[in-house]
């Protein structure tokens, strides 16, 4: 990886260990650092936890970095993302209502 590369994780949590991650930031091995998911997310995520003391040091080392973004597996819930996720939902019942197919069927990767 080049050197203060920008690292992004949308996939799992699991992926990335975050106590490699916060010594590359430190060191500058990593430039900037967006994450949508973590490996510890149950615990920090879904729940108003403000007025709760988050336990979890390698994360909240990870906050304290300016260049470091995370969404809390949030990043899909946009106005935009919404509604493309409405449309095509629709697009499949009218489709599947008038044709007994779905407009955007699943298939298997060849």
């Amino acid at each position: 990886m080049k050197r203060g590369a920008m690292l992004i994780n949308t996939s799992r949590g699991g992926i990335v260990d975050t106590k490699v991650v916060v010594a590359g930031m430190k060191s500058g091995a990593i430039g900037h650092l967006g994450l949508d998911v973590n490996e510890e997310e149950a615990a920090l995520f879904f729940d108003d936890k403000s007025d709760q003391i988050i336990r979890d040091d390698v994360f909240e080392r990870l906050l304290t970095f300016p260049n470091v973004l995370v969404t809390g597996h949030q990043a899909f819930f946009t106005a935009d993302a919404l509604k493309a996720i409405a449309d095509t939902t629709m697009a499949n019942i009218d489709a599947f209502a008038k044709t007994g197919k779905p407009a955007y069927a699943v298939t298997e990767a060849t």
